[in-house]
C-alpha cells in the first residue's frame, strides 16, 4: 500500500458537480492498494500518515504530525500510485489491487482514519474525480506499509 501525503492550505474533490470531500490546512493522502494488501498493510501505512511529522512547530521546523497540528485529512483513492513505470513508456498495473478489494481496504483505511482523527474526509472510489488543492512548501513524500 502506498501513499502519496502533501501538506496542504486547502484541498478538495469534485465528482462532477458535488463536492465529496473538502479540508482547510492539513494533509491530502493519495492512496493506492496493491494485490498483496491486506488490513494490516492499511493500519501500519495509516499510523505512518497520523505519525509522519510535516507540519511546522514554533519554530518553524517540522516537527509536528497531523493530529497535533489540528489539520484536516483528505483521502483520494489513486491506482495510479501502484503503476509499475520500470520499462517502456506505458504503465503496467498487474501489481495493483482488483478493483473489489481495492475498494474494501480504501473503505477500511477510512474507517480507521475516522476512528483515530476527528477531521477526516475523502473521495469516491472508482470515480473520475477532480482533485485541486494548495501544497502548503511545497512538502510532499511517498509513504509505503
Amino acid at each position: 500500500m502506498k501513499a502519496l501525503i502533501q501538506r496542504v492550505s486547502q484541498a478538495q474533490v469534485m465528482v462532477g458537480e458535488e463536492c465529496t470531500g473538502r479540508i482547510g490546512a492539513g494533509m491530502l493522502v493519495l492512496l493506492g492498494v496493491e494485490r498483496n494488501d491486506d488490513q494490516a498493510a492499511a493500519d501500519k501505512l495509516l499510523s505512518k500518515v497520523l505519525g509522519y511529522r510535516i507540519f511546522s512547530d514554533a519554530e518553524g521546523k517540522m516537527n509536528l504530525n497531523l493530529p497535533q497540528s489540528g489539520g484536516g485529512l483528505l483521502v483520494v483513492s489513486q491506482f495510479t500510485l501502484v503503476a509499475d513505470t520500470r520499462k517502456g513508456l506505458r504503465p503496467g498495473f498487474s501489481s495493483g489491487a482488483s478493483p473489489e478489494r481495492g475498494e474494501q481496504l480504501y473503505d477500511y483505511f477510512l474507517q480507521q482514519a475516522s476512528e483515530r482523527h476527528p477531521d477526516v474526509a475523502c473521495g469516491r472510489f472508482g470515480a473520475d474525480m477532480q482533485v485541486s488543492l494548495t501544497n502548503n512548501g511545497p512538502v510532499t513524500f511517498l509513504l509505503e506499509s
